[in-house]
């Protein structure tokens, strides 16, 4: 929109200089100029009635740091990302920011700190992310201060198909508070589609850190709106189509298992990324349950829908292949039905006191599950389809080095196949790239960067991988990296899976790499091979005398797969082997473990 002389009080002169001025002004400059006009009006306007002028009030007024410290604690990088979003926008409006993860940050720091901004995400159920361990534990202990000087806010990053939604970030929210801190602004909860909530959270903090720390500066313009992972052409809100270059099964004939070898260009997209990363991927839905809700709802196929704020269309069938999730129902999503369909049966479900028939309800079931239980035939499609959660990406572990394919992203994606309430189911991306995808298609991808799971920046440091099953994607990337790069130092793998015949996924890889020293030993586990069931697990103590020599030379190690199962299992195997190898008590070894992830040497990539 420009200015023009007759709908304005400037003159024609003024109206060009603004013309040209105006277009090139950056948010940052956009929220100064804001505040400057805001505070140089007041000062006049309290001139004119013979006020104290705004300088003086200023001056009486108490002062507020303008030091902000940002933590983060991040599992995938997603919070670490955000943090970074904001302290670049404080830091352009004349904050100084410290900026640190939740491992990195001294406790005994906290009682010095005026503003405090956490930005948390949630891991498995209900539990911080490894890199917040250590300081939520000192924070909810009897150890942490009384904070009555402190300001904060928290973004907390989570998942409303779990349980405890957020519940890392609601904790700390709570515990400030209960220390004696006050709420520079409200907490925020983002479900997995985070963009616009976080967006709202980072502007409402920048707003108000403003308005408490200055009179120059008092208002956040709506030209000012920050866009979490604006910065690179492609993203998670923008994300390229990659042509699918090979899609090959790793399993071999026999196998009751199908894992998928994707290899997917990323050439025009100038995306890039480094070992540790993952790769998000937007998947679509079945058809064939696509189809199946559509006729158990009596909806028409090709009906149109708005699909987003902007208040974009699209037929039905294609909003409810591309747009929505519809394999996973919530808490939040039913108590919406509820209210939507005014069914009797599921208000019920969702009223208090019946919390363990909800989460019975909510495990293996979908949306044309909820449909046929509760007979919600006749609901209107574009009443329906505004309470549905917008499609969120699959992230999978990228399978491959930059370095050794350029222009190039790998992954490993384990086919997701079952029966649960007498219809077959389907992982909704695992079974698209099985079925529905061949070379020379493309799918929607972005690069998710991970940085709390990477090499060591010393090329010699020795590495100790642990990988079962797709586990091992990573690691592949790890060891390709180090042979483009001529590492020095030793690696170790475990790897396990069920068959030796049929399931060792990327066996000639790994032989080739023991073969000419990249590996240097590899360890693994085929737990359908032997009457007794043998885990890497196993592996680990079978070797703990060597594994606990290489942990005391400063070895990194690595950890990927399972969250619930296999992960739990090789930290206790690791404290075990600490424990006896190093003649310590259980406290000893589970200190011993924590100091190695303060130290990043413990890291873990685990879901």
């Amino acid at each position: 929109m420009e200015f023009q002389v007759t709908n304005s009080p400037f003159n024609q002169e003024q109206v060009e200089l603004l013309n040209r001025l105006l277009p090139t002004l950056t948010d940052t400059q956009r929220i100064w100029l804001n505040g400057y006009l805001a505070a140089t009006q007041g000062s006049a306007a309290a001139a004119s009635v013979g006020a104290a002028p705004v300088a003086t009030a200023a001056a009486n007024a108490p002062v507020i740091s303008k030091e902000v410290t940002v933590l983060f604690g991040s599992q995938t990088g997603k919070s670490q990302g955000l943090a970074k979003k904001v302290t670049k926008k404080l830091e352009e409006i004349g904050f100084q920011v410290s900026l640190s993860s939740m491992s990195d940050f001294k406790p005994n720091n906290l009682k010095k700190i005026q503003n405090l901004l956490v930005l948390v995400s949630t891991h498995g159920e209900g539990d911080p992310p490894d890199n917040a361990i250590s300081f939520y534990e000192f924070i909810n202990s009897k150890r942490a201060p009384q904070l009555d000087d402190l300001r904060f806010s928290v973004l907390s990053l989570g998942d409303t198909s779990y349980e405890f939604f957020c519940q890392t970030g609601k904790d700390f929210d709570k515990r400030l508070e209960e220390l004696g801190g006050k709420r520079i602004s409200p907490r925020v909860d983002c479900d997995v589609d985070f963009d616009e909530p976080a967006a709202e959270w980072i502007n409402s903090v920048l707003s108000s850190l403003s308005e408490a720390s200055t009179v120059a500066v008092t208002a956040i313009g709506a030209g000012a709106a920050v866009t979490p992972g604006a910065e690179s052409e492609y993203s998670r809100t923008n994300p390229f189509q990659a042509e699918v270059l090979e899609n090959l099964n790793l399993n071999g004939r026999g196998s009751d298992r199908e894992t998928r070898h994707l290899e997917i260009s990323l050439e025009g997209s100038n995306l890039q990324y480094e070992p540790g990363d993952c790769i998000g991927i937007y998947p679509e839905n079945h058809p064939r349950l696509v189809d199946e809700l559509i006729e158990a709802m009596g909806w028409k196929s090709d009906e149109l829908v708005t699909i987003n704020k902007n208040g974009e269309q699209r037929a039905l069938r294609e909003a409810l292949l591309r747009n929505y999730e519809i394999t996973v129902l919530t808490k939040p999503l039913l108590e919406q039905v509820a209210k939507l369909t005014s069914n009797t049966g599921l208000q019920e479900l969702t009223a208090a006191g019946h919390e363990q028939d909800l989460k019975t309800y909510l495990v293996g079931r979908d949306l044309l599950d909820l449909v046929q239980d509760y007979s919600l035939k006749g609901t209107p499609a574009a009443e329906f389809a505004a309470i549905l959660r917008k499609m969120p990406a699959r992230l999978y572990s990228i399978a491959s080095s930059f370095k050794a394919f350029p222009d190039e992203v790998h992954v490993t994606v384990r086919t997701v196949r079952y029966e649960a309430q007498g219809r077959e189911r389907y992982g909704v991306c695992s079974v698209q790239l099985a079925e529905r995808i061949k070379a020379g298609e493309t799918l929607p991808v972005y690069i998710q960067n991970n940085p709390n799971f990477k090499l060591p920046e010393n090329p010699e440091t020795p590495i100790i991988m642990i990988g079962p099953g797709t586990g091992v994607a990573p690691f592949r990337a790890f060891l390709g990296e180090r042979e483009e790069i001529g590492a020095e130092g030793k690696s170790w793998l475990f790897y396990g899976d069920q068959h030796f015949s049929t399931d060792f996924l990327y066996q000639i890889e790994w032989q080739k790499w023991l073969k000419n020293g990249v590996l240097t030993r590899m360890d693994v586990a085929f737990s359908r091979d032997t009457d007794q069931k043998v885990y890497v697990q196993h592996r680990m103590l079978e070797k703990s005398a060597e594994l606990y020599k290489w942990l005391q030379e400063g070895a990194c190690v690595y950890v990927c797969g399972d969250e619930k199962k296999m992960a739990h299992d090789v930290h206790a195997t690791l404290a075990t082997i600490i424990e006896q190898e190093g003649s310590f008590s259980p406290e000893e070894a589970a200190e011993y473990l924590t100091r190695m992830q303060q130290q990043k040497r413990y890291q873990r990539d685990v879901y």
